[in-house]
């Protein structure tokens, strides 16, 4: 087994939270040392929980969309690593799902990037992916940030998280399917042509 198959398999055997899980726990990524492309999302919804298939939602088949990419592609790992901050299903809060917790990163993100070598492109989905990922770089606000995608391109794109909960950020914020979003299907195509 090669130290990537092994941490995987730690990862996925991982019980730190158990006690704190609405639904128990089930780590739920997807990453391979070929990996070109990295999304770093927030964590998995009910849905992808029950399913155990990254992006396995009305969110997905948007983020799919938006990069311009088939689910055969998003879904090959040595083409797409699917990293959330949090591996299981937070549980439900008030208006949505919890927050992801900090043990995931705080215990595999490192060990896990240090496998992820080929990643020419990084999609860095949400306030909270943006925050750990982009540290002191990140803006005020989600806005701000997303608006802010050229300081980070080429090499990372932030997004806004496509749930449909989010319909209204994006008529809000028409410059971003006008701006972002021819940008990033050009981005993604080229680095896996690449």
């Amino acid at each position: 087994m090669t130290e990537l198959e092994v941490l995987l398999e730690e990862v996925r055997a991982c019980r730190v939270c158990e006690a704190d899980l609405e639904l128990g726990p089930r780590p739920i990524l997807s990453v391979d040392s070929e990996s070109q492309i990295l999304i770093m999302g927030q964590a998995p919804g009910v849905r992808v929980h029950r399913s155990g298939i990254p992006w396995d939602d009305p969110s997905g088949a948007r983020l799919r969309d938006w990069m311009g990419i088939s689910d055969e592609d998003f879904y090959d790992e040595t083409k797409v690593a699917l990293l959330p901050l949090g591996f299981c299903y937070p549980g439900a809060g008030k208006t949505g799902d919890l927050p992801p917790r900090k043990e995931c990163s705080e215990l595999w993100h490192d060990k896990l990037m240090q496998q992820l070598t080929e990643i020419k492109l990084t999609l860095i989905i949400g306030s909270y992916a943006q925050a750990y990922r982009l540290g002191s770089s990140n803006k005020a606000s989600l806005t701000d940030t997303v608006a802010s995608w050229r300081d980070f391109a080429p090499e990372s794109i932030p997004l806004p998280h496509p749930s449909p909960r989010n319909n209204r950020w994006l008529k809000k914020n028409p410059w971003f399917e006008e701006e972002v979003l021819p940008y990033l299907k050009k981005r993604v195509a080229h680095t896996l042509l690449n």
